[in-house]
């Protein structure tokens, strides 16, 4: 998972292959890597652009068009297939840790190979956070879901992106925007033009399959766009059966929604770095935390006893229920690989013109 504040970003430079070029990932404190762009439409080459978004603190805020704002500027790395002809594309949002090197080299790689361009959004560097993991509230999670649809306006404005066919891939924290992203109340509440929105949903070891972020699942909640989960069932961040199930209700309710093990992998199992890293401070959630959102109210109960809580009790079962710390990531190149190969398979179909 990941997170915001306003600090200097440090800016680091990444080499890529020659097909994919060279990208930048993190801004300068207080400096733009581009000029920003309110549009694509003069249709610029892959690189990096900073673009307009919005910081709201919470999810009624997300919710409430009225409710002002404040604004930032935050940035994308555009990463466009060779040619000239008109492709679909995939927004990808980071979780807790922030951008890291696989979103600039690896997924982009793979992906314009297959014809698909990336556009991967860095939401904690422009707002001065390098990570999220031991402190979550430094960037509002609403932020990243407000993040990424200014991300799919800006795309859609690209003569070679295919405006109905883009995708969003979310990792850890960012998986929770990729599904919430699919929620029809928060899709409505965006006003976005001519009935734009995303054509598929892509969470890999998501979180937010518990607490507070999980949602009541009925047929109303979730649009008809294809879903794929994919989670390792050796992570021990977040754990694996929570989102199974969670998947599993949401395709019960009328959603397509296809669910991936991936044999043996931890969490940020896409990373570079094969080493495996104990991070004793991290924030996780409890696999059993039994509270659940209902997004028409936006009340919270427990699951336990179907009990409608109030704030001073949602406070009390999160600190006694749901709080742990500690956790370990580890990169696996061929549970890498594997993922690649199923998210490939997916969006073949959901993006197919």
């Amino acid at each position: 998972m990941a997170s915001t504040s306003s600090v200097p970003a440090m800016c680091r430079r990444v080499a890529r292959a020659a097909t994919v070029g060279c990208a930048l990932a993190a801004l300068a404190a207080g400096a733009s890597a581009q000029p920003a762009v309110s549009d694509f439409s003069a249709a610029p080459p892959s690189g990096e652009y900073s673009f307009a978004s919005t910081t709201p603190a919470s999810l009624p805020q997300l919710l409430d068009a009225a409710t002002p704002r404040p604004p930032v500027s935050v940035v994308g790395h555009l990463f466009l297939p060779p040619g000239d002809a008109k492709v679909p594309a995939l927004v990808f949002i980071h979780g807790s840790g922030g951008i890291y090197s696989a979103m600039l080299d690896f997924w982009p790689k793979t992906l314009n190979a297959a014809g698909i361009a990336v556009f991967s959004v860095d939401s904690f560097g422009p707002r001065g956070v390098k990570s999220t993991a031991d402190e979550q509230s430094l960037v509002p999670f609403a932020a990243d879901t407000a993040d990424a649809f200014a991300a799919l306006r800006l795309l859609a404005t690209h003569p070679r992106i295919d405006a109905h066919r883009i995708a969003i891939l979310g990792t850890s924290r960012g998986g929770l925007t990729a599904w919430r992203t699919a929620v029809q109340r928060i899709v409505a509440a965006q006003r976005l033009p001519d009935d734009l929105h995303f054509a598929a949903h892509v969470m890999m070891y998501s979180a937010g399959c518990t607490s507070v972020f999980r949602l009541v699942v009925r047929p109303d909640v979730f649009r008809n766009e294809p879903m794929l989960w994919l989670h390792g069932d050796a992570d021990d961040y977040v754990p694996m059966q929570p989102c199974q199930d969670y998947a599993a209700r949401i395709a019960a309710a009328g959603t397509p929604a296809e669910f991936v093990v991936v044999p043996g992998a931890r969490h940020k199992f896409d990373a570079d770095d094969p080493k495996r890293y104990t991070l004793r401070n991290v924030q996780r959630t409890s696999a059993t935390c039994p509270l659940e959102t209902d997004i028409a109210t936006l009340a919270v109960d427990d699951m336990r006893t179907g009990k409608r809580l109030s704030r001073d009790e949602i406070r009390d079962v999160s600190r006694d229920a749901c709080a742990e710390t500690g956790a370990s990531v580890e990169g696996d190149r061929k549970a890498r690989a594997f993922a690649a190969e199923n998210v490939l398979r997916f969006l073949a179909q959901a993006l197919k013109p």
